[in-house]
C-alpha cells in the first residue's frame, strides 16, 4: 500500500526530469482537432514543465490556452516563456490545490498535459478525461493498481486518450535496434533487460534553491524534485520508476499487441545510499540521520511475458555510479547491451564469441523516424527524445487517431511500481500483471514506430 505523501497536497515544481513506412490502422476516437491545430493545457509549471512548454511554441500546430500550477515563481517563469513563444498570454490557474479542475472545464481546449509529482497524475488525469479532454501525462499514469484500472475504464467510458510520455521509447540507440528486432537481426527475442540507474542523491537532497546538491533540504524546504520524490524513498520500497527500463522493451516485445507481461517477482537490497549520503554530508547529528529509508538501494525485477521471454528490470538511485538504462536485447540470433556499446549477431559478426562496436549496426539501423526528423529534434531536450515524445503526442489527435502509446500501455508499465512493492513486501513472491486490455493484447497490432510521421 503505498502511503500518502506527506507534502503539501500539489505542486511546487514538476520533474526535471532504407526506411519502413508501413502503417498499421489506428483505430480513431474522437474529432480530429478544428484546423489542425492542438489547443493544450498545462498542469504543472515546474522544469519540466517549462521545458515542455517551450518545445511545444516551437510548433505550429500548438496553442497554449491555460496553464495551473500553485507556485508563483514557476507560474512567471512560464508565462516569461510563453510570451517569447506565442504572445498571447494563457488563462492562469493558480487558487488553489483543486484549481485544476477548473482548467479542465474549458471548452477551449482539445488536451492537457500534467507535469506534477508522481501521485497527482491520476487524479488530473481521470478529471481532464471526464471533462472530454485527451491527456499526456509524465511518468508514472498513476501509483496504484486501483488508480491505473480507474484510468483504463476512464479512457474507455470518455473516448478519450491518456497517453504516457516515456520519451525513452523514442531514444536513437533503441529505436534502432527496434529496427532491428522487427527485421529479424536478433532472431527470435528471448531476453531483455533494462533499467533505471541513476544517482539522484543530489536531486532528492538539495539547498533549497537549485534543483541539484548544495545541502540536505527536502519537502517543504527543498527546491524541484526533492519536495515531493524524497518522501516516496522514505515511505515505499519497489522499482519506483520502471518506465524508462520498461519503455522500449514494452515496444520491442510488442506488448499489449500479440504479447503481455504474466508474472514478475522482485527483490531488494537494504537501504545505505541515502543515509550514508546524509551522514557524509552533514554528519552524524543532522536531523535527517534519524529518517529510516525504505527504498532499497538496488531493487532487481523478473518479468515473464505470455510468449515466453523474460525481462530484468533495476532500479538504482541511491548509489554512486555512472548513468545507464541497463539496455539488454538477447535473440536465437544475436544480443545488443548498451554500457559497453556493444553487439554480437552470430554470421554477422567478424569474430565468433567475441564483441564488436554497435556503432556500424546503429548507423545502418538508425530509425526512419530519426532519419525524418534529426533536425528538428536538436536541441529538444533528452538528446532529442522529448521532440519525438511531442510529436507523437500532438500529431495523432490533430487527426483523431490513437497515439503510439496509449493508455493500455500507460497501465501495463506504471503497474510494475505498486507490483514491485507487493513482491518485495511478500517476501519476494511472484505476483500477476492484471490485463487491462481485457483480452485485446491477442489481436491487437503493433502500431509504435510504423507511422512515418510520428
Amino acid at each position: 500500500m503505498v502511503k500518502k505523501i506527506n507534502r503539501r497536497n500539489f505542486i511546487k515544481s514538476s520533474a526535471l526530469v532504407g526506411a519502413s513506412t508501413a502503417i498499421f490502422p489506428s483505430k480513431t476516437i474522437g474529432k480530429a482537432t478544428a484546423n489542425k491545430k492542438l489547443r493544450l493545457g498545462v498542469i504543472g509549471t515546474g522544469l519540466r514543465g517549462q521545458s515542455m512548454i517551450h518545445l511545444s511554441l516551437l510548433r505550429k500546430d500548438v496553442d497554449i490556452k491555460a496553464i495551473c500550477d500553485v507556485d508563483s515563481e514557476m507560474i512567471n517563469r512560464s508565462l516569461g516563456i510563453i510570451k517569447k513563444g506565442q504572445g498571447q498570454p494563457p488563462d492562469v490557474y493558480k487558487n488553489g490545490d483543486h484549481d485544476f479542475l477548473n482548467l479542465v472545464k474549458r471548452d477551449d481546449l482539445d488536451a492537457v498535459y500534467i507535469a506534477t509529482p508522481w501521485e497527482w497524475h491520476h487524479p488530473m488525469a481521470v478529471a481532464a478525461m471526464q471533462e472530454g479532454k485527451h491527456v499526456g501525462t509524465e511518468c508514472p499514469a498513476a501509483l496504484t493498481v486501483s488508480e491505473l484500472w480507474d484510468l483504463v475504464n476512464t479512457s474507455e467510458r470518455t473516448n478519450r486518450h491518456c497517453m504516457l510520455m516515456e520519451n525513452v521509447c523514442y531514444r536513437r540507440d533503441v529505436m534502432a535496434v527496434l529496427y532491428m528486432v522487427r527485421k529479424g537481426i536478433f532472431g527470435e527475442l528471448l531476453h531483455c533487460q533494462g533499467g533505471y540507474q541513476h544517482d539522484l542523491r543530489d536531486v532528492k537532497f538539495n539547498d533549497g534553491k537549485q534543483p541539484y546538491g548544495g545541502g540536505l533540504e527536502f519537502n517543504e524546504k527543498g527546491f524541484s524534485e526533492s519536495k515531493w520524490r524524497t518522501q516516496h524513498s522514505i515511505d515505499r520500497n519497489g522499482d519506483l520508476y520502471p518506465t524508462h527500463g520498461i519503455g522500449p522493451i514494452n515496444t520491442m516485445l510488442d506488448i499489449n499487441r500479440g504479447n503481455r507481461f504474466v508474472h514478475m517477482t522482485s527483490t531488494a537490497t537494504q537501504s545505505r545510499g541515502l543515509h550514508k549520503h546524509i551522514i557524509d554530508q552533514g554528519g552524524q547529528d543532522h536531523p535527517h540521520a534519524k529518517i529510516n529509508f525504505k527504498l532499497g538501494d538496488i531493487v532487481t525485477s523478473v518479468i515473464k511475458c505470455a510468449n515466453g521471454q523474460t525481462v530484468v528490470l533495476s532500479h538504482d538511485t541511491s548509489s554512486p555510479r555512472p548513468y545507464s538504462l541497463n539496455f539488454r536485447v538477447q535473440g536465437t540470433e544475436g544480443i545488443w547491451m548498451v554500457d559497453n556499446n556493444s553487439i554480437y549477431i552470430q554470421g554477422l559478426s567478424k569474430d565468433e564469441h567475441r564483441w564488436e562496436s554497435d556503432e556500424e549496426y546503429l548507423r545502418k539501423y538508425d530509425h526512419p523516424l530519426w532519419r525524418k526528423y534529426e533536425k528538428q529534434a536538436e536541441g529538444s531536450g533528452h538528446g532529442g527524445m522529448d521532440f519525438f515524445i511531442l510529436n507523437a503526442f500532438v500529431e495523432p489527435l490533430k487527426r483523431g487517431l490513437r497515439p503510439p502509446l496509449d493508455v493500455y500501455d500507460a497501465a501495463s508499465m506504471s503497474v510494475i511500481s505498486p507490483l514491485s512493492e507487493k513482491s518485495i513486501r511478500l517476501g519476494s513472491a511472484p505476483v500477476k500483471f492484471p490485463d487491462f486490455t481485457r483480452g485485446k493484447w491477442k489481436t491487437n497490432k503493433p502500431i509504435f514506430g510504423l507511422n512515418q510521421d510520428y
